[in-house]
This record gives structure tokens, sequence and C-alpha cells, in this order.
């Protein structure tokens, strides 16, 4: 049995645990957090991606996890490749026992897997094989599955190929976003993650293949993904809605002069209605918006906004079963507010 956080406590005379963290965003963030708190795991160093610029002046910007790291007064390094020599050189200096890795965003050369003496631990956000890749989150709910949760793997070369150490599942809710469900996995990996390596460490876990033809691949996810395509069923529409909230967010356009207006979406849940031609505007209430989509499940969607604030009217809607969506503005406008005239046609 796995011991609870804050369970494992050192004998008299024994040091702790030489730990190395990789990792980047706030999802590895919490596993950090979670290392530290536990008086077993002397964190020696930190590894994370270099300063990237952010936002409209794009100033470069410290990951969560340097940020974190720094708080803490750790010694953080910032390789741009993880293959230098002399990164690796850095890393031998710090002789750790073992490395943990959370979404770190690079691939780990040998050399680097077979520098602690207890191997690199990862935390992954899927129950592996299933899901390897760099979108494993999103991809579960746009293929509408049920059930999801956090594998601990023993790394090797290969991309989340290595063998399983430790699973935990939990479901994947219908209010479920790509948001939520990524800050449930953060905290599920992250407990997870040190709960799993005293076990390890202790020899306690025997590390188990994985299946590797019933592996599936999560692929990146991109801004076109967001895009709506109408002749999808509509509990097919209302999971990738949902996978991909925020970013990059689920969108359509509107026929418009001098170019197409761009509309968002934000939430959505499941209702009924007649079917017609995916992506044509039906009629409704006043302060509704009614839009076939292709055979399939009911959904709903809440929230539509413009291309930027300024021009952003958030609406609730419905998808429904031979298609249609219903869109409803959460402040009380319709058609006339948002320049629908009820006979357009949603591209795609």
């Amino acid at each position: 049995m796995l011991l609870r956080g804050g369970d494992f406590h050192l004998p008299d005379g024994v040091t702790p645990l030489r730990i190395i963290f990789m990792g980047t965003p706030d999802l590895a963030a919490a596993s950090l957090a979670a290392l530290l708190r536990e008086p077993a795991f002397q964190i020696v160093a930190v590894v994370t991606q270099p300063d990237r610029p952010k936002g409209r002046e794009l100033k470069l910007t410290p990951s969560p996890v340097k940020a974190l790291a720094v708080a803490a007064g750790l010694p953080v390094l910032q390789p741009e490749k993880a293959r230098d020599e002399k990164f690796l050189a850095q890393l031998t200096e710090f002789q750790p026992d073992l490395i943990a890795v959370a979404a770190f965003g690079q691939i780990l050369p040998k050399s680097i897997l077979e520098l602690p003496r207890h191997g690199c631990l990862n935390v992954h956000t899927s129950l592996l094989p299933q899901y390897r890749g760099a979108a494993p989150i999103q991809r579960a709910i746009a293929n509408g599955d049920v059930t999801t949760g956090v594998t601990i793997m023993k790394m090797d070369v290969g991309m989340d190929t290595g063998d399983i150490l430790t699973q935990r599942s939990t479901p994947i809710r219908s209010e479920d976003n790509g948001q939520t469900l990524h800050d449930r996995l953060a905290q599920l990996g992250a407990e997870l993650l040190v709960q799993t390596i005293p076990e390890y460490v202790a020899g306690k876990i025997q590390p188990q293949s994985q299946d590797h033809a019933r592996a599936t691949h999560a692929a990146k996810i991109r801004k076109e993904d967001g895009q709506i395509d109408w002749k999808l069923p509509a509990r097919t529409i209302w999971n990738r809605l949902r996978a991909f909230t925020p970013w990059p967010g689920a969108f359509t356009f509107l026929p418009a002069e001098p170019k197409p207006r761009l509309l968002k979406i934000w939430k959505a849940e499941p209702i009924a209605a007649a079917a017609s031609e995916p992506g044509r505007l039906l009629p409704a209430d006043s302060d509704t918006i009614v839009v076939a989509c292709g055979e399939g499940e009911d959904a709903l969607f809440d929230g539509l906004g413009g291309e930027d604030e300024a021009d952003a009217a958030a609406v609730s809607g419905r998808l429904a079963v031979g298609g249609v969506v219903h869109l409803e503005d959460e402040f009380g406008a319709g058609l006339d507010e948002l320049g629908l005239t009820g006979a357009e046609h949603f591209r795609r």
C-alpha cells in the first residue's frame, strides 16, 4: 500500500533523497510544491525551460516552476537543449539519487536518464499506454472518454514508453473542460509522485512494462483544432468544445463584410431539437440562436464572444440531436444584438 504524503519519515541517521526536479508549466509546479513539503526529499536543483516572451509586450517571463523554485531558494538551470554536454556536467555535480520529471518540454537523452542511481520518474497525465504524447488531457475529453488518470513511470529513451510504477484514475465529468481536468490531474499526479518515490526506492514497487499494442497518441493541440465543424455529431462538438477550453477555445465564423465574423463559444450541455442542414441558423426565440449540426447526440453552448474583448458578446446555447445548437446571450441579447437575422449560415 502506498503511503500518503507526509507519512514517510526518515529513520535516524538516514539522509534525505537527493532529487533534481525537471518541469515547466503549472502542472509541473504542483509536483514540485508537493516534493518540497516532504522532509524525506531534498530538492538539490530545479531544471526548467528558458524564460519566454509573453503578453502583448512580449516581456521575458519565467515559467511557473522557475518562479516557485526561486521563491524556495533553489538552484535553477535553464538549458536550451537537454543534450548539451555542459548541462549534463552541471547535473552530475549535484549527485542526484533520482530525477523527477513533469511536463519538462524536452526529450531527455540516455546520458541523463542513467545519471541518478534510481533513474528518472515521470508524471504523465493519462493512464498509459493510452494517450502518449503532448496533449493527453485534451484528447481524452475530445474523444468522449469517461475516465482518465495519472501515471508515474520510470523513463526510458522513448516517448512515454517507460515502465509503469503506479497509476490513479479519475472520472471525466460532464462539467469538466481542459482547464478543470488539468488542475485536478496536476494535484492527483503530485500526490501520487510523493507517494510512489519512497516505495519505489525501497524496492516495494515492481515496474510493469506497458502493453505497446494498446498505445494511443495524443497529438499536440493546434489553434485550428478549435474551429467547429458543424457536420460533426453534436456530442462530438460538445466534447471538443470542453477539451479546447481555455485554449484554443471553440470558435466559428459568420458571413460578414469585409471579412467573416469570428464567434467564440465557451460552454455546452446536451438537449434535443429537430435536424436541419449543418451550420444553418434556425428559427428560435428572440433571445436565442439555434444552429443545425451533424447527426448525433445533443449538446448546449454557453458563451460566445467576438474577435477581441471589445467585440465580445457572451452567449449560451444548445446543440441538439440530428444537429441543433441553441445559443442564448447570457446578458439577454439575442439575434438582434449579435447582428443576426436568423437566415445566416455558419461556415464549416
